[in-house]
Order: structure tokens, then C-alpha cells, then sequence
């Protein structure tokens, strides 16, 4: 299906990352530290963290991932922009959903990391901030999650 997202939405979404980049690697630690801090359990889904020693906040497996998601969200948004959908099979998007189905990551757990994400953004440009910053992050998040989960079924079905 495919969605308007508008010149607008994606202008909001790049002027936001063009400051946010500038710290991702730190913008992903708050990011995730909102979600543990929402969803305890979550910890357990990362193997990385599972049996690790390294504080969170010290964990550069986390870091990378934390990074790895925040690049993917607002490239999700730059490709809305251009196609009207989110290109799965022309990404990582397939291996990234398996991953996270298999590790039992449900819609209610994407419902927690898109308000961390939105908190995080808010809290790292408030002076830019606005309903229209949070729809356009909202929208390319909600569209990022939608296709990896369409994929992700499409690609069960089809083993």
C-alpha cells in the first residue's frame, strides 16, 4: 500500500537528523535506556545483553544497534518520500524482522520503542519540536515497522 508522505514530513524528519547525528551513537543509548526503562524484559530479547557484564549504558554492541535503527528510520523516511513505500527486498529489512520475530518482539513492543523514539527526538530538538515533527517521525516509523512485519510473513509463508 502505498502512503503520501509529504515533502514537508520528510523536510521535518531531515532537519531534525541533521542535529541529531551529530550524537547518534548517544542519542541511541537514551533511546533504548527508555524503552528498558518502560519495558524491563526487553534486555532479554537482545542476546548481546543477555549474559553480558558491561553496563548498558557502556555496551557498544547496544550502541551500534541503537544507531543502526535511528539511520533506518529516518532513511525510511527519505524513501517514502521518493517511492511511496518502503522497499523490503532491496534492504535488510527481511533478515531484520526474522531477527525480531524470532526473538518474540511483539506489536506491543514497537508501540513502546516508537514512544521512546518520539521522547528521545523531542527531548534532543525541543526547540524545533512540534505535532507536525512527531506526525512525520510517527508515520516513517510506523510505515519501517509495517513493511518489516508484511516481509516477514510474506517470507514465513513462503518456506
Amino acid at each position: 500500500m502505498e502512503v503520501t508522505f509529504t515533502e514537508e514530513q520528510e523536510a521535518l524528519v531531515m532537519k531534525s537528523w541533521n542535529i541529531m547525528k551529530k550524537h547518534p551513537g548517544d542519542l541511541g543509548l537514551k533511546f533504548f535506556l527508555k524503552i528498558f526503562k518502560t519495558a524491563p524484559a526487553a534486555q532479554n530479547m537482545f542476546s548481546f545483553l543477555r549474559d553480558s557484564q558491561v553496563p548498558l549504558e557502556e555496551n557498544p554492541k547496544l550502541k551500534s544497534h541503537a544507531v543502526f535503527v535511528l539511520v533506518m528510520t529516518c532513511e525510511s523516511a527519505t524513501q517514502l518520500r521518493r517511492t511511496g513505500k518502503i522497499n523490503v527486498e532491496d534492504s535488510n529489512l527481511q533478515k531484520i524482522g526474522a531477527t525480531h520475530i524470532k526473538s518474540g518482539v511483539t506489536d506491543e513492543h514497537f508501540q513502546v520503542a516508537k514512544t521512546a523514539l518520539l521522547e528521545t527526538i523531542k527531548e534532543t530538538v525541543p526547540e524545533i519540536w512540534s505535532s507536525a515533527m512527531e506526525n512525520a517521525w510517527g508515520e516513517a516509523y510506523d510505515k519501517l515497522i509495517g513493511a518489516i512485519k508484511c516481509e516477514t510473513k510474506r517470507s514465513s509463508n513462503s518456506n
